[in-house]
């Protein structure tokens, strides 16, 4: 009798620990999705930046988050240049008067690799693909506690000549954006974009 009931205890222990950890398990999960929610919906752009320089460990795991972006066919067709040198972003600055670059300590500038596009139609993927990348960084700088903004090149044919002779950029590569970071020294609420009016559901 006592071993009947000592195996019917270690059962209901083994269940109830079996419960709590699958229990714990759901709000790791819950945890994890609220944080990755909030995450998007609370970056933001910051463009201004303290002196406090970024680590080198920390920008390459920016960059490590933009090469896990989507990409068609995983043709992966981007390179990424990491600037620095207060020299370097100075020049940049000269050549892209939106970048917001007078107080930020690195930037990163997100580039298609014409010869790893697609051939035909989908040559021109290489823009959401890069576009992607972007957006990774950008998650993955506020992730990170840093300040950062998108800021455009392709297609301003005012802006890439520029930026491709500050950084020796060669022919068959094109910048698509400049990443500005920083440490934010400044705190602007997120923009709440929601609006139910841009959203359809089966059809137009």
């Amino acid at each position: 009798m006592k071993k009947i009931l000592f195996t019917a205890l270690a059962s209901v222990l083994l269940l109830s620990t079996a419960c709590s950890e699958k229990a714990s398990d759901n709000d790791n999960q819950s945890n994890n999705t609220a944080a990755v929610i909030n995450n998007i919906m609370t970056r933001t752009s910051i463009r201004k930046f303290t002196n406090q320089p970024i680590g080198a460990d920390t920008l390459t795991s920016l960059v490590k988050a933009g090469m896990a972006a989507p990409t068609a066919v995983n043709k992966q067709p981007w390179s990424f240049i990491v600037v620095t040198e207060r020299e370097v972003l100075d020049s940049l600055m000269n050549v892209h008067p939106y970048s917001n670059l007078a107080t930020a300590t690195a930037a990163i500038v997100v580039c298609g690799e014409m010869e790893k596009a697609l051939d035909g139609f989908g040559r021109d993927y290489w823009i959401q693909d890069c576009s992607a990348a972007t957006e990774n960084i950008l998650l993955a700088a506020h992730a990170y506690g840093l300040g950062a903004v998108w800021c455009g090149v392709y297609p301003n044919p005012n802006v890439i000549p520029g930026v491709k002779r500050v950084l020796s950029i060669p022919g068959a590569v094109t910048p698509l954006s400049l990443i500005t970071l920083g440490h934010p020294a400044d705190n602007p609420a997120p923009k709440d974009k929601w609006n139910p009016e841009n959203v359809h559901y089966q059809k137009y």
